[in-house]
């Protein structure tokens, strides 16, 4: 008796047609079509990326559903037993389903960054852990049921905390993971650009299962060197010329100060009493007792948890929109205040200058900096001027590297098969540079002292 498979087909402008089997449809759908997963509509991949190239409007729903496939051919490909691939091809749909306003860019608004998405991700976990959502999905999987044993692995392989084989949480999260393959070139496609193209159809073909001290691992044949020397150099291009695009960092620092000055005035100002009440007022002025909270303190682990727990009923609600929706009200505001203004340059994208600061000892040109600001605070608002630092490193050799079975069958690191790859590895890289308001750039004391950095040389 002939069995006639049927496919889920989602069409996807990277991928092509994304198929998936009947029963990895009904794997996924039930989270698709939750609240939690459908927010993710509403959130840029790439924060304000879309400012810099107009084609990155993608979300993270986008991203998420493409690392859902990439997980799925990937575990296709290196024989993994049925229940093992329903795991990794959730947990690779549910990787980011913690993130806020604006992807990464929302969690500068915490001291320290001392709160990631990361922090966020079991809260929405939880809520999908429950006998209700339990129950209605095991009516639709009648094979592999969701059990609170499976649930903690899926959580745990988005988590890096995992304790299930180590090949599945490789797939999640790796130097060669779903997610990677997927962003690069996702982001590449919407961006307009070909930093990030790489042949994927043929690194998954070159991917099998390596053993290492005992344990299964994703890995490489020696076939696949080239194509992750590819990935790999398409993803230090995408972080140059994307990720760090100076413009896009500079505006979306411009966005942190906006939110910082905002939440740290919500209370005072009349004039934002209307934004106070907003789902994103309230989660600011939370945010910004819990900086003062705790500024200072050696263990801040407490005050976060509480604050996580009390805050995430808000949390969970917040989107693109609601920063937006906040921007608009600020620019019928008459107001010298810098949440004012800068809210002005975003919505007109009034772009900053950049005066990129290569060959320049940056922490003498910030001290510099410093001092020009307090001499000239009376011309000048804090936010109008600054020196932003952007450090990155293509590959590590610190972090479990890439394994590569060669044509004798050892397993060797990727950085002792490749020249290019060991010519890069843990080797830091800057990207620094002055960030000017564009309605200062020409005042002579600001020429004056953009002449005097070009003079600050490495010692």
């Amino acid at each position: 008796m002939n069995t006639q498979h049927t496919f889920h087909v989602i069409k996807d402008p990277v991928h092509g047609t994304m198929q998936f089997t009947s029963v990895e449809d009904k794997w996924i759908k039930p989270f698709i079509d939750s609240p939690h997963f459908q927010r993710l509509r509403h959130i840029k991949q790439l924060g304000m990326g879309d400012f810099i190239f107009p084609g990155a409007v993608h979300t993270r729903f986008n991203h998420c559903l493409g690392c859902s496939y990439v997980a799925s051919q990937i575990a296709h490909k290196i024989g993994l037993a049925e229940e093992e691939r329903q795991l990794v091809t959730i947990a690779c749909l549910l990787h980011d389903i913690g993130h806020g306003p604006f992807s990464h860019t929302f969690e500068e608004i915490f001291q320290n960054n001392l709160i990631r998405h990361e922090a966020w991700t079991p809260f929405f976990l939880a809520d999908y852990h429950t006998l209700e959502f339990f129950s209605a999905y095991n009516q639709c999987n009648p094979r592999h049921h969701l059990t609170t044993e499976k649930f903690r692995l899926i959580e745990e392989m988005i988590m890096h905390t995992s304790s299930a084989k180590l090949v599945l949480a490789d797939i999640v999260s790796s130097q060669l993971d779903a997610d990677r393959l997927d962003y690069l070139l996702r982001d590449s496609h919407f961006c307009g650009v070909t930093y990030g193209e790489f042949d994927f159809r043929w690194m998954l073909n070159c991917m099998a299962i390596v053993n290492q001290a005992n344990h299964e691992r994703l890995g490489i044949t020696h076939k696949g060197i080239g194509v992750v020397e590819h990935y790999l150099m398409a993803r230090r291009l995408m972080t140059r010329n994307i990720y760090h695009h100076q413009k896009k960092i500079a505006l979306e620092s411009f966005l942190i100060k906006l939110l910082m000055s905002l939440a740290e005035t919500l209370e005072e100002v009349s004039a934002f009493a209307d934004i106070k009440n907003t789902r994103l007022g309230r989660f600011l002025m939370q945010a910004n007792a819990f900086n003062h909270q705790v500024r200072g303190k050696k263990n801040p682990e407490k005050y976060k948890n509480d604050f996580l727990v009390q805050n995430y009923p808000i949390y969970k609600e917040l989107s693109d929109y609601d920063i937006f929706a906040v921007i608009k009200q600020l620019t019928e505001i008459k107001s010298d205040h810098p949440a004012v203004q800068i809210a002005e340059r975003i919505h007109h994208r009034h772009m900053p200058k950049i005066i990129p600061l290569e060959h320049i000892e940056v922490d003498q040109a910030s001290s510099l900096l410093t001092e020009f600001k307090k001499k000239h605070s009376h011309l000048f608002q804090d936010w109008q001027l600054n020196i932003i630092k952007i450090p990155h490193q293509s590959y590590s050799m610190e972090e479990d590297p890439i394994l590569v079975q060669n044509e004798q069958g050892a397993i060797k690191p990727l950085n002792e098969m490749s020249l290019m790859i060991k010519a890069i590895s843990d080797k830091r890289e800057n990207i620094d540079f002055l960030c000017v308001d564009k309605t200062i750039f020409d005042q002579p004391k600001v020429t004056q002292f953009i002449k005097e950095l070009s003079h600050v040389e490495w010692a």
